[in-house]
Order: structure tokens, then C-alpha cells, then sequence
């Protein structure tokens, strides 16, 4: 069958069409800037790359163009939207309501929009795009797939806070952990390619990108995830703050003469690496490229995020009660080797030794620990979208099968 995964943000609408057989990547491409000058980009399997100006004043236009695009004569990939089997959508927070991918009704939308105070930044926009495709394929079956979903076997001596519990009963404050689609295709596909059975392995994966997070994996079923209530706690982030005392926020406050939103605003925007290396960059290679010439805070900025995954890892470590396999993912897990290096440097104490000429390679996925390190250290390239796919694919074919 074939699926469209749409990921859908608040000006932006990143697409896949994929042919759930082959697992082939038929086309795929983003409409950014939506509701500003949109910009639609395009390619397909065939090698065509399509790059230009167009008109998207919201999201129901946008899909509008990529569908028309994808069946257009001489640039489509399908004679006829209807190929399209199936839509599947990444969607950010489905709170405890949902542990699984679901098929989208009017009751799941409605699920959804509840835990929107959860996810202000992310939900709604994954709402306009589910609407949007709904409006112009109505008869399409849809299926939602949560980035929560995979982390919900967490037990409550993970997920729940030293808060009074009524919190927790009332407003479900809890860690939910984020993430979560790529972490089960990442540490799935580590144990593939190692030629392990996931449910007998413990595994930590390393999704680090401009957000980051790390999630334990114990025979399957996540332990822990480093994001919390929120994808704000956590690691140092590109410019999200990680964990931080919230006394220091309320004395913070108190001598900026800050109002709640506007601390919010630091902490999501403004902190993270972008903020210790005082506003040079988020970006971990312009960092990287800053520290060689010198720039103290960039550096110390990158020694701060090695430093707490290292910390992580070794918590997790401990979670697990040991670990098999490590595994970095994600633009800077993926890319950035002396990162890498830097981290690893601190788990000697795990058995970990690295091969640095393996660590200097690219590819989809690679080992990157030598013959005598006592625990598998990997680089996997994720695929949030295939495992997206791959989950709408198996809530679909029961249902397609029927009709």
C-alpha cells in the first residue's frame, strides 16, 4: 500500500510517500513558510528536485499542492491521490490516552485538543494538518502515531514527580517523555543490525538534534525517557534549557522582573547552547567550527552537552541495572564524531573503548566501539517517517482488508 506521513508544524508540512512493500521512498518534500511566502520543495525516487515559490496561505492549500503535485503527469509518483492507501501523522502528545498509533476519528481529535495545554507548540499544528488532509480526503483512512505512545510502559517510579499526588490525579503533571517514535525505530533497528532479539537486549539510544533527548530501553519496553512533562527538561538543548533547579527560575524572575511567559521564553528560546555561548549559535557545527577558532564559549557550551549525556547514559546504565548497546541518532548523534568521542570518554568505567577511525565514518548505520569494549557503541541514522509508515501500515491493512 502506499501512505503518506505528514508532519505537520505551524508554518511547515513535512512529507514521505511511501510504498509500504518495498519500503521504498517514493517522493518526499516540505511546504514551509505557510501563511508567509511559501516555499514548496520536492523530490522523488527518480532523482527530480523541485524547488520554488508557492502560494500557501495555511495548511489545507499546502496539502492541496503536494497533492496535485504528486499526481501531476509529468512530476507525480501516483496517477491519482486515491492510490494513496493510508495518511499517517506524527502526533506530539497523546498524554496517558494513548499507548499506541489509533486511527483518527472526531473522538481522537477531541482527545487531542485536551492535551493540547501539553503541547502548545506542537499539537495544535499537528491538528491543522490532520484537518486540513481531512477536508480534502475525506475518504482516506488516517492514522495518528504519538511521539508519547512508545514511551507509556514507563512505571510511576519513572514518570512521576515529588510533587503532592492530587497533581498528578488532577492534571496528570508526569514525565511522558518525547521522542518516542524514534527511539523504538532506532533501538529496533541497532538490535537488527546486531543481530539481537529486542526483547532480550537493554539498550539506550541518544536521539540528539537541536532537541534532544535519551531513552532507556530494557527488552523492548522504555524504562526512562530525559524529556518530561514537557520536551523542555532534560539535556542541554539547542536553545531549550534541560533541567534546571525551579528555584533559580523563581529568584530569576524575581530580580528581571519577569513575568511567567517571559521565563518560558527563556528557557525555550533563548538558553540551551545558544545562550552559554552567548547567543553565537544553536547550531552544533557552527559551534564546532567556532571552538577550533578559539571561542571559549562555544566550547564550553559543547562540553556542557557532552557532559550530560554522559550523565544520563550513566543513570540509565544504572536503571537498566547494565546496558548492551549504546547508540547516537538524530543531526548530531549521526554527524558530529568528536561529540561523540567526548561522551564516551566519560563511560570508561561501562568497558566502552572506541575505534576512532570507525567513529570518522558515515553511513546508515555503523559500530563505532572496538573489539574489546564490553558494550556495542552505534551509530544509526533514524527514520522517524518509515516507522511512522511501518505503524499506519499495521493499523491499516485489517481495516483496508474489510472494506
Amino acid at each position: 500500500m502506499k501512505i503518506l506521513v505528514i508532519n505537520s508544524g505551524s508554518s511547515s508540512l513535512k512529507f514521505q510517500v511511501i510504498d509500504s512493500q518495498t519500503e521504498e521512498v517514493m517522493a518526499k518534500g516540505v511546504c514551509e513558510r505557510i501563511g508567509i511566502d511559501g516555499i514548496f520543495t520536492y523530490k522523488t525516487h527518480r532523482g527530480l528536485t523541485i524547488k520554488e515559490r508557492a502560494g500557501m496561505k495555511d495548511h489545507k492549500q499546502a496539502v492541496d499542492i503536494l497533492l496535485k503535485t504528486l499526481a501531476d503527469p509529468q512530476n507525480g509518483v501516483i496517477k491519482d491521490f486515491r492510490e494513496i492507501d493510508v495518511i499517517g501523522h506524527r502526533l506530539v502528545h497523546g498524554g496517558e490516552k494513548f499507548t499506541g498509533c489509533v486511527v483518527i476519528d472526531d473522538a481522537v481529535i477531541q482527545a487531542m485538543t485536551e492535551c493540547n495545554d501539553l503541547a502548545p507548540l506542537h499539537n495544535p499544528a499537528n491538528l491543522v494538518g490532520v484537518e486540513a488532509c481531512r477536508e480534502l480526503m475525506p475518504d482516506t483512512l488516517m492514522v495518528g502515531v504519538f511521539d508519547t505512545a512508545f514511551n507509556q510502559t514507563m512505571e510511576p517510579k519513572a514518570f512521576l514527580y515529588g510533587l503532592p499526588y492530587q497533581y498528578y490525579e488532577i492534571y496528570k503533571i508526569r514525565r511522558y517523555g518525547f521522542h518516542g517514535i524514534s527511539h523504538k525505530y532506532v533501538s529496533e533497528r541497532a538490535a537488527e543490525f546486531m543481530g539481537q532479539n529486542p526483547g532480550r537486549v537493554k539498550t539506550i539510544v541518544c536521539h540528539l538534534g537541536n532537541g534532544a533527548s535519551i531513552c532507556a530501553v530494557k527488552y523492548g519496553r522504555v524504562v526512562d525517557n530525559s524529556m518530561g512533562f514537557t520536551p523542555l527538561e532534560g539535556l542541554v538543548m539547542g536553545t531549550r534549557c534541560g533541567d534546571v533547579d525551579p528555584g533559580a527560575l523563581e529568584y530569576l524572575a524575581k530580580k528581571e522582573n519577569l513575568s511567567l511567559s517571559e521565563v518560558m521564553q527563556i528557557l525555550n528560546k533563548e538558553s540551551g547552547v545558544l545562550g552559554i555561548s552567548r547567543n553565537y549559535s544553536s547550531d552544533f557545527r557552527e559551534l564546532k567550527d567556532a571552538e577550533i577558532k578559539y571561542n571559549d564559549m562555544a566550547a564550553l557550551a559543547r562540553e556542557i552537552f557532552a557532559y550530560k549525556v554522559a550523565k544520563y547514559i550513566g543513570s540509565y546504565a544504572a536503571a537498566m541495572n547494565g546496558v548492551d548497546n549504546i547508540v547516537f541518532t538524530a543531526g548530531v548523534g549521526e554527524n558530529d564524531s568528536d561529540i561523540r568521542t567526548e561522551i564516551c570518554d566519560y563511560l570508561e568505567f561501562l568497558g566502552i573503548t572506541i575505534d576512532e577511525v570507525k567513529n570518522r565514518e558515515q553511513g546508515e548505520a555503523f559500530k563505532i566501539s572496538d573489539g574489546a569494549s564490553r558494550v556495542n557503541v552505534l551509530v544509526i541514522k533514524t527514520n522517524e517517517e518509515l516507522e511512522i509508515a511501518r505503524e499506519a501500515a499495521a493499523v491499516a491493512e485489517p481495516i483496508l482488508k474489510k472494506r
